[in-house]
């Protein structure tokens, strides 16, 4: 496979600076779950196509066949992504952090919504085939080439786009990467601006009457009378992360990806088990989800397969989200906003992978999970005023583990105009400590589970029949009439 070569970089603003519901704000003022990711990295998803087809409509061709036009395809997603924007303008702007008028080190946080334009970059990786990007156990260093904004942390908006795209040509596909800004959005409001993308890419939306459902920017607080702009110790934040990043970098070893696909059936089985292993006098203790069974069998497997000290504890953390845990005041369902949690469960080697071991740390999770009650919510979110703040470090390599994104949200729905994706990928950001990323299938009700750790533990649990017997291999993305057709 050759290099990734980029061919032009396109600054694409908004076609209008009005909202469809009245006047566009000049600002938005970032809440304590939006500034915890100030030092983090932008959010990443890539979406795999095999090459779209364009119909010839031209009265003067001969033939009635398609062809595939490359630049009629990066017009047309340009012209459309222009025309998202105008109903996503904050994505179009510029982070602003304001130090104090007496230099404090307090800064104030916001999103200027000033038009400067997202990133579209046109790139192409000559003698790369979507099989090479399908085929391999483990994904190709090549994909991470296909994002824009690469490892960009999200104070870094001052200057550069809150939102980066990237189409990559392949021999026979192409490959349409997002960066957005973690300080904007989690993985819910990322899919809603690319479907919302792919929606008016398909129907030719070129204009702003449509029946589009609007997101909502107004920041979520638990009272009207909290002060805003949140007023944070930046400069300090930013001293603790260089220190942090010098002293932490040269820990991280080398982090290879593989994905595992776990198919409807198999995941129904692993939740009988875990829910059978927490049985009490015939009684079930409490629900367990499909993701927590399945998290709970990956986890075991992680564990297991570094023979640590059964007296040792191993933490995972994962991500609770509030949206449907609020009611006073709702966070709406179009909310465009960070709305996560962040929890964890620590448990001791010995009781995590031996007997009923999947139960118990399921258990565990949901558990954790049925904390965040309300009240919670919104006690954590006001002790988070004085310094919301997130730390990269995830301690020890090995014995803790990220698990993110949702298996709710499906990417493989998202159709530009040529079809449904034959894969999802992640970029190169959140590359540091070992990550567990959990995404829906291509097939309903699968999971695709990308572990991001070493080499050696991936090969380790891809030759464990304990763990392999719950994975299968993903189904072939088929191609639909509509691909084979093309209607761009």
């Amino acid at each position: 496979m050759a290099a990734t070569r980029v061919i032009s970089n396109t600054t694409i603003q908004a076609r209008s600076h009005v909202y469809m519901n009245g006047d566009s704000p000049a600002r938005i003022e970032l809440n304590p779950w939006d500034l915890r990711f100030i030092v983090l990295e932008y959010g990443q998803k890539g979406l795999l196509f095999h090459k779209p087809t364009i119909s010839s409509s031209s009265s003067s061709s001969s033939s009635s066949s398609s062809s595939y036009h490359t630049d009629k395809v990066i017009q047309h997603l340009k012209g459309s992504l222009s025309a998202t924007l105008n109903f996503f303008l904050p994505l179009a702007g510029r982070l602003a952090i304001v130090p104090d008028a007496d230099n404090d080190g307090i800064s104030s946080v916001f999103i200027t919504c000033n038009n400067a334009g997202a990133s579209f970059v046109h790139a192409i990786a000559e003698n790369t085939t979507t099989a090479d990007i399908l085929e391999p156990t483990y994904v190709p260093p090549i994909v991470e080439s296909f994002f824009p904004l690469g490892k960009s942390k999200n104070f870094e908006a001052t200057h550069i786009p809150l939102m980066a795209v990237q189409v990559t040509e392949l021999v026979d596909g192409i490959f349409i990467a997002c960066s957005m800004n973690h300080c904007l959005v989690e993985v819910r409001p990322y899919w809603n601006f690319l479907n919302t993308w792919a929606e008016i890419s398909r129907n030719r939306l070129n204009h702003l009457g449509s029946d589009l459902k609007l997101a909502s920017f107004e920041r979520w607080f638990p009272r009207a009378d909290i002060e805003r702009p949140i007023r944070i110790r930046f400069k300090q934040i930013m001293e603790e992360y260089y220190l942090d990043e010098s002293a932490y970098s040269h820990l991280s070893p080398p982090i290879s990806k593989r994905i595992f696909h776990f198919k409807r059936q198999k995941i129904a089985e692993l939740k009988a088990k875990a829910l059978s292993e927490v049985v009490d006098d015939g009684v079930v203790s409490n629900e367990i989800s499909s993701l927590q069974a399945v998290v709970s069998h990956i986890w075991r497997s992680v564990i297991k397969n570094q023979n640590l000290d059964p007296e040792e504890e191993v933490t995972f953390r994962f991500l609770v989200s509030a949206r449907s845990r609020i009611s006073n005041p709702p966070i709406p369902e179009s909310y465009f906003g960070n709305t996560v949690q962040f929890a964890s469960v620590m448990m001791k080697v010995r009781d995590l992978v031996g007997d009923r071991g999947l139960g118990k740390f399921a258990l565990e999770m949901n558990k954790k999970i049925s904390e965040y009650t309300e009240q919670k919510i919104k006690m954590d979110f006001e002790a988070l005023i004085p310094n919301p703040m997130v730390r990269l470090q995830s301690g020890i390599i090995g014995k803790v583990m990220n698990c993110g994104s949702s298996t709710r949200i499906n990417f493989y729905a998202i159709d530009f105009g040529w079809g449904r994706p034959a894969a999802i990928r992640r970029g190169p950001a959140f590359m540091h400590d070992w990550d567990l990323v959990a995404d829906a299938g291509a097939e309903e009700g699968s999971f695709d589970i990308e572990l991001c750790m070493s080499y050696e533990i991936l090969e380790t649990m891809g030759r464990d029949p304990e763990f392999m017997h719950a994975v299968s291999p993903p189904e072939p993305v088929r191609l639909s009439n509509k691909l084979a057709r093309g209607r761009l």
